[in-house]
This record gives C-alpha cells, structure tokens and sequence, in this order.
C-alpha cells in the first residue's frame, strides 16, 4: 500500500530525496574554481587592470542581485539602481560624518539598502510585469530626484566630494594603482556569491524558480507568495547596495550617476549577454561588457554605444549558444 502525502508537505522520504538532490545540486563543478582562480590571477598578474578589475567586480555583484529577482524570482525589474545608489550614498555619507572604515561602511550600506529594499517590496508583491516596471523605474526615479534636490546632504549635480577612506582592515590604504581595491572587490563579490549560491541550491531557491514558472500552482500548494517575492527582493536590495557601496569607497566618491537609469539599463544588459537564471551570468556578462566597454571606447569613444548595440541585436537574433559555440552551426538536427 503506498504511503499517503502529509497535508503538510511530502512524506519524510520524498523530502530526505529532495534535501539529497539539493545536496548534490550545491556541489561546485570542478569548472567553477578556475573562474575565481583566473580572476585572483588577473589582479596578481596584470596589476595595470586593477582598476578595471575592480568595476567589473561590482557589476558583476549588481548583476548578481538583479538576477536573483530576474532569473529566479521572475520579477522584472528597471530601477535596481535605486538600491545601487542608495548604497553609494550611505557608504559615502558614513564615510564623511562618521567614520571611514571601509568594512563598517559597507555593513551600514547593506542594512539601509535592505531596509529600504523591504519597504519598497510591497509594491512588487501583486501586479503584472509591466505594473512592476513602472513601479520599479518610478522608485528609481524619484530617489534620483530627491538626492538631486538635497544637494546640502548629496551635493547635487556636482556629486558628494570629500570623501576619504580609511584603509582596509586598518593596514592597507587605498592606492591609485587600485590593488587594494581590486582585491576589495573581489573578495566581497566572492562572499555574497557564496550567499547567493546558498540561497539558489537551498529549498527557498527552488521555491523562487517555481514562483517564476508558475504562480498560480505556488499559491495552490499553500506557499506564500508575497512573502517570498518580499524576502528575495530584500535580499537582492542588500546586495545592490554592496555593490554601490563599493563603487563609492573604491573611488572615493558618489554622484548622481550612481541613481541614473542608464545603472538600470546597463545591468539589464550584463544579464542578456551572460544569461539570466544561473549566477555566473551576471559574472561572465560583467566581464565581456566591461571589455567590450573598454575596448570599442578606445577606438570609437563617441559611438560605442552603437556597436555595442549593435552586438547586442545580433546576440538577440542569433542565440548565445550559436554565437559563441560557432561549431553548433554545423551540428545536424536529429530525428524528431
């Protein structure tokens, strides 16, 4: 006779399976090392990119939150670079009017963005798609306008200047070369990528991809989707503001460039280029972005935006698979 399901969930042998296969799925391929080795040896070995290193670091981890509501969650999203900024001002103001501990300012960065992340997630919980970008572009819209207008606390269009860092862990100041920063960066977007690994393999993580697929059969097992929807936005919030954080510490300064939709726009397109919905999109998209970014500036300063566009249509038309594995073109289909 087979075992009846619990009306409160799977029976303790379907749910010892599923916490095997979670288990598993966690496990690091043995790829994944190398990712992180190579970007550990491009700041060792190339010190003269470290700088560019350290802004692909925190693209990579603002990529690396949107994806989390994006590609897990299914919530769409045009102002993530409200928590962004957010972030990027707090770092800087702490820095200023308190201390300027770089680590204490990041943990003030993160609480206040996800404070801020869990107010504001109660606009996203219901809605389409299309209600959640307006929503989402009009919180970004008006925090830009607001830090605009106190330009006694921000400094305006003219941007928070006078921000000194102290140095990191107290030993190791902040160098123009950018090699503190670099490793800064990495290490910090090492740590929340375990974070969010944890949290993609765990039984949450499955729950948000199930959300994504289908709300309706979440709602009929007896999740909670609100509350789901509510605690990945305030996660993803807390780790957008470590990546403003971050860009704030690292240069020593924090405008309203940081709130700018153009923010929004380009992570959206780190995602499109490294794929949406496993967390090493957000990294690779960030790195061939950036060298994109660096290498068509330097030869058309005025016009690589259209190249890159460019590029981006064809990714679109083409397929990332057929693009990049150039050997899928000549692949035969198989019989159906």
């Amino acid at each position: 006779m087979k075992r009846a399901l619990s009306p409160s969930g799977p029976a303790p042998d379907a749910a010892a399976a599923v916490r095997a296969a979670l288990r598993a799925d966690s496990r690091m391929r043995p790829w994944e090392p190398l990712v992180w080795a190579a970007l550990a040896a491009a700041a060792v070995f190339l010190p003269q990119y470290n700088l560019l290193l350290a802004e692909i670091a925190i693209l990579a981890l603002f990529a690396l939150s949107l994806d989390l509501v994006l590609g897990f969650a299914g919530i769409v999203s045009l102002g993530h670079a409200a928590f962004f900024g957010l972030g990027a001002y707090m770092a800087a103001l702490f820095a200023k009017h308190v201390m300027p501990d770089p680590l204490v300012g990041l943990a003030v960065a993160v609480a206040g963005s996800a404070l801020f992340g869990a107010a504001s997630s109660v606009l996203v919980m219901r809605g389409t798609d299309l209600t959640r970008l307006m929503i989402t572009l009009g919180v970004a819209l008006l925090l830009y306008e607001l830090a605009n207008k106190l330009d006694w606390l921000t400094g305006g269009a003219d941007g928070l200047q006078g921000v000194v860092m102290g140095p990191l862990l107290g030993v190791f100041e902040f160098d123009l070369g950018g090699r503190v920063a670099c490793a800064y960066a990495l290490a910090v977007l090492f740590v929340v990528f375990l974070v969010a690994r944890r949290i993609a393999h765990s039984p949450f993580g499955v729950s948000l991809k199930a959300l994504r697929d289908n709300r309706l059969r979440v709602q009929s097992i007896g999740m909670s989707v609100p509350a789901r929807i509510a605690v990945a936005y305030t996660i993803a919030a807390a780790m957008a503001g470590a990546a403003g954080a971050l860009l704030a510490q690292t240069t020593g300064f924090a405008s309203l460039d940081v709130l700018d939709f153009h923010r929004s726009a380009d992570v959206l397109l780190v995602l499109v280029i490294g794929g949406i919905g496993w967390l090493y999109g957000g990294i690779l998209g960030a790195v061939a972005f950036k060298l994109l970014h660096d290498a068509i500036a330097s030869i058309t300063p005025q016009y690589w935006t259209f190249w890159l566009g460019l590029f981006l249509v064809v990714l679109v038309l083409v397929g990332r698979e057929r693009l990049f594995s150039p050997l899928s073109w000549l692949r035969r289909k198989g019989p159906r």
